[in-house]
């Protein structure tokens, strides 16, 4: 071999090598810039399912607080008693005892009984509306 052939040989094999070398950096470096591009993919990709949930949770929250505030108008609606028909059923158990009276003075056993019977639910309901006051003013 030649003086001329043993450079030219070196200089294939540099080249060569360079070639390769530069291959090799683009590859890197190409799968570097894939390799982020898939990792931010894959955390958009996490992150997006994250913010499905958090939407139907943010949903079920928002459908059982309407449910709930429907819930507690109407509670608030029923409780249209207070003082005012406390004292009706105060006054409707004391015509009961009237009544119980004159049904046992009428030797009508069955209807007096009756009658005391009606006056103790009416006096139970005035004893609930009277705690109910209790607690509105508490």
């Amino acid at each position: 071999m030649t003086a001329i052939q043993i450079c030219a040989l070196i200089g294939l094999i540099v080249s060569a090598a360079l070639i390769y070398w530069t291959g090799y950096r683009g590859g890197l470096i190409d799968g570097r810039v894939e390799g982020i591009e898939e990792g931010t993919n894959d955390e958009r990709a996490a992150n997006a399912k994250t913010i499905r949930e958090l939407e139907a949770s943010l949903q079920f929250i928002r459908a059982d607080h309407q449910h709930l505030a429907a819930h507690a108008k109407r509670l608030r609606e029923s409780q249209a008693f207070g003082p005012q028909e406390r004292q009706t059923l105060m006054q409707i158990a004391e015509k009961l005892r009237l009544a119980s009276d004159t049904f046992r003075a009428m030797s009508s056993k069955a209807q007096a009984q009756q009658a005391l019977d009606l006056r103790e639910k009416a006096l139970g309901m005035a004893a609930l509306l009277d705690q109910v006051e209790v607690e509105d003013a508490a």
